[in-house]
């Protein structure tokens, strides 16, 4: 739900998706990651996610790892359209 209801229409459709493919593939530690990305702002979340379609890596260092998959995976979203 907490994916699906972001506060922006940008992230509903990133983590939206995201939430429903991927969470059960997830470990715990990688859930523990997510929840603290879900409690970040979408205001930063956004270009955090969006500038790994270039070269940058922006965000937490703990976060970089689920923002990279996060991010892998919404790329490859917009690949199959």
């Amino acid at each position: 739900m907490r994916s699906w209801r972001r506060g922006t229409k940008e992230m509903d459709l990133i983590l939206g998706p995201f939430s429903d493919s991927e969470m059960e593939r997830l470990t715990e530690a990688e859930l523990d990651l997510y929840e603290a990305l879900l409690d970040e702002n979408d205001q930063d979340l956004y270009p955090w996610i969006t500038a790994r379609l270039g070269d940058s890596r922006p965000g937490p260092g703990p976060l970089l790892p689920i923002l990279d998959r996060v991010a892998s995976f919404a790329h490859s979203r917009l690949l199959k359209k």
